[in-house]
Parts: structure tokens; sequence; C-alpha cells
């Protein structure tokens, strides 16, 4: 379903564009703001209390943790934090091409947790455990759309630039 909003969320922001959005005027910037409505999404689960069963929850997130990583309560939250940072990197120009390369960055430090939930059958909000052939192609593909935002999307190095990239 994630990868769903991000395809769809893409597709939406590109034709705002298409409509005269001037913001959306490009695919890639398309796609980082699809890619941060994804976050918020993902990010959220992060954040939700155990009890709750109509989408994956906090605890949840804490089963994903391999059992070699410490603090596994603090690491979701921390990386939760992180995905909401990375989105709102993603919204602001000035900051797009960070925010791509950091949060391909987590993708890849987050690879470890979905192969494990996979192989422990972690399940999600009471349903089944995502399998491993789903898990990793969403891995890669989150990575390389953040990769590809990262890559297209040049850092502003002087005030105007800056303040040029602000509006864009």
């Amino acid at each position: 379903m994630i990868p769903l909003v991000l395809v769809l969320a893409t597709f939406a922001f590109r034709a705002l564009g298409a409509l005269g959005v001037r913001r959306f005027a490009t695919w890639p910037v398309s796609a980082a703001h699809a890619m941060a409505v994804m976050l918020l999404f993902t990010a959220s689960a992060h954040f939700v209390p155990a009890g709750v069963m109509v989408m994956p929850n906090h605890a949840d997130m804490v089963r994903m943790v391999p059992p070699f990583l410490p603090f596994a309560d603090a690491l979701v939250y921390v990386t939760g934090v992180l995905e909401l940072l990375g989105a709102a990197g993603l919204v602001l120009a000035a900051t797009r091409w960070l925010a791509g390369y950091a949060l391909a960055a987590l993708f890849v430090a987050l690879l470890p947790a979905n192969i494990h939930a996979a192989v422990a059958d972690v399940p999600f909000a009471g349903g089944e455990a995502t399998p491993l052939w789903q898990r990793i192609p969403e891995q890669i593909l989150y990575l390389a759309v953040a990769l590809w935002i990262a890559k297209t999307t040049k850092p502003a190095t002087t005030a105007a630039q800056q303040k040029e990239l602000v509006h864009s």
C-alpha cells in the first residue's frame, strides 16, 4: 500500500504541475513531495500507541528491530523523527538534495530491520507479515527515488539561489 501512495501521489502532484502549478512542474519535484507524503504515513506508525490496530503501531515497529540492536524502543522513535525531518527536507527546495541523500542512507540503514521483520514473520496491525520478496523491492524503490531526487536537485550555493529555490 505504501509504494502505491508514493506512485499515486507522484502522478497527482505532476498532474497539478501540468495544470499550471509551477511548484510541481517537474517529475523529481513531484516525486519529492510524494515521498514526503509517504514518509508522513510511515513515520506516523513509529508513534501510534500499541492498542491501535488499523495501522502499524509503535509495538509493531519495535518488533521489527533486529535483536542485536540495543534500545529498540528508542531506535523506533529516532527513525520516526528522521523520517519526518526527511519529509520536511524534501518539501523545502533548498534542502531537497541533502534530504534525498540522507533518506537514501536511512533506507539502507533500515534494510536489516525490514529483512528481520520478514524473516521473523513480524505482523503489522494484527495482519500478516510482509514477505521478504515484497520488502526488498520496496526498499530499493524508496532508495532509488531518494537518490533520483537528490541527483536531480542542485544544492543552493548563494543566498540568491537559496531564495529562488525556496520559492520553487
